[in-house]
């Protein structure tokens, strides 16, 4: 199954941490690492990688922390996990590798390239901004959806009311 990796977790924790700062004010490694229960040293190299990509940047000194690189809109769920994972991939010859022994007569490749691409749509209509605006754990689960998701299940669910 599609899974993210604790590292991905962390990062889109992050993310929201910073995002959620109505000050917009610099978060030490330490104090985000405190604040989700996550060993210092872990969210750091977290940290790292996403200044590294670009998401974030990071300042040294007495008030120095990190902040993010762009406004919340601006980012999306998919650059924090191609940040963190890579590209999304579902097959192993998603990047035309022909080492593959079924290659050349697989039936499913394009079916599943295409699933991938409307994933991929998908967590890059989602911004760290929507994912901020949700309450946090007390909320119900798949309380952060982005719009073209609500608008196709309020659709399906106008459509199964029918008669």
């Amino acid at each position: 199954m599609l899974r993210l990796s604790k590292k991905t977790d962390y990062a889109l924790m992050a993310m929201k941490h910073l995002a959620s700062d109505p000050r917009r004010r610099a978060a030490s490694a330490r104090e985000i690492a405190e604040t989700y229960d996550i060993p210092l040293e872990l969210m750091a190299k977290v940290l790292t990688r996403l200044v590294r990509s670009g998401l974030l940047v990071s300042h040294h000194g007495v008030r120095g922390g990190y902040e993010l690189a762009q406004p919340p809109a601006a980012t999306s769920v998919a650059a924090v996990l191609e940040a963190m994972e890579g590209p999304l991939t579902m097959t192993a010859c998603t990047k035309g590798d022909d080492r593959c022994d079924q290659f050349s007569k697989c039936n499913v490749r394009d079916p599943l390239h295409r699933i991938r691409d409307r994933i991929a749509a998908i967590l890059a209509e989602c911004s760290i901004s929507e994912m901020a605006a949700d309450p946090g754990p007390s909320a119900s689960p798949v309380t952060v959806m982005p719009s073209a998701m609500v608008r196709r299940t309020s659709v399906l669910s106008a459509a199964s009311r029918e008669p």
